[in-house]
């Protein structure tokens, strides 16, 4: 097994190298950056004339080595990175770009874990649910709602939730994740339910979108599973229907979705920023956004290399559940 995952995080390497070189052209390919920035601000609310304004831009583009080739910045981005561990400087947040990611993915990892959790019991549930009630009510309606939550995009939901929040129920504490009197207290339960009042709405529709996923796919591998021929062995043994489907169907339906834990997280990362921009909560999302409008090219290639990193890291935790399930797995990654 530890000669499995070390094949695995070694195969992932140069995934994440790839990855760090595309992430990295792609945020440079738009033209302009951060000192571009810094000259339209001088220009529009400073009242600096242009040839000032180009002129502290450009000393400003020296001093951060803004002006080198592309490839170059990338080397020296890299070399900080392993070398020192420094992911550069954010020239917008005005500190270095480890101190904004410490600050923002913690909560947002939290946030999709809790989605992720919810996203899981609720839909394995309610999939063993409508699939040993095929076709009744129950079935009809859950289907239902699988429908809507893999089709209805979630930044409409997010919307929609906003404009009834604001505007027909007065809410105005929106883009925070507490009341001002709680900002700086010590944890209580009144803390972390005023964190909840704050937070239900990205959780909710981070949790749909997962929700209506595991559902669908449980309730399919479900039936399919129920008229397997050990199932109906089972079933002649005598054993109860309870009995059937939780200690035999139930366990094999399974395996599709401990594959997609290897893509569940950063499908949570996303969903989660995408509910997160739209309400303003101080998380990854927002924080991608603002870096990318100004041209912070070392927050934005932080916070995606991240975000690819948990796709990696995903797929390899689904590939150490799969062959403890299976050694037949385990032994073709050794071959």
């Amino acid at each position: 097994m530890l000669r499995f995952l070390a094949m695995r995080i070694a195969s992932a390497l140069p995934v994440m190298v790839i990855l760090s070189l595309v992430t990295f052209a792609i945020i440079q390919a738009p033209p302009g950056d951060y000192a571009d920035y810094i000259r339209s601000q001088l220009i529009n609310q400073g009242g600096a004339s242009f040839a000032e304004a180009d002129a502290q831009a450009q000393a400003y583009r020296v001093e951060h080595g803004l002006d080198k080739p592309l490839p170059v910045q990338y080397v020296n981005w890299i070399a900080g990175i392993v070398t020192r561990g420094d992911f550069g400087y954010s020239l917008y947040y005005n500190k270095p770009v480890a101190a904004v990611v410490g600050e923002r993915l913690p909560r947002t990892l939290l946030l999709a874990l809790v989605c992720h959790l919810l996203a899981s019991v609720l839909g394995i549930t309610f999939g063993i649910w409508a699939a040993t009630r095929q076709y009744t009510w129950i079935d009809s309606t859950l289907s239902a709602i699988s429908f809507l939550g893999m089709t209805v995009p979630r930044f409409l939901m997010a919307l929609i939730i906003v404009y009834l929040l604001v505007f027909q129920f007065n809410v105005s504490e929106i883009g925070s994740f507490f009341s001002p009197q709680y900002g700086g207290a010590p944890w209580s339960w009144a803390k972390f339910a005023d964190l909840v009042k704050h937070v239900w709405p990205v959780v909710a529709i981070a949790t749909f979108g997962g929700l209506a996923y595991n559902m669908r796919v449980m309730r399919g591998n479900l039936l399919d599973t129920l008229n397997a021929q050990y199932v109906e062995t089972a079933k002649a043994k005598g054993l109860t229907g309870g009995a059937v489907v939780m200690r035999h169907a139930v366990p094999n339906a399974l395996h599709p979705l401990i594959m997609y834990q290897g893509v569940v997280l950063p499908y949570m990362l996303t969903g989660e920023i995408e509910t997160a921009i739209i309400f303003a909560l101080p998380t990854v999302g927002p924080a991608i956004v603002g870096s990318m409008a100004v041209g912070d090219v070392y927050v934005t290639a932080t916070f995606m290399m991240v975000l690819s990193a948990t796709l990696i890291v995903g797929n390899i935790i689904a590939d150490m559940l799969l062959a403890l399930l299976d050694p037949r797995v385990r032994q073709f990654g050794e071959s």
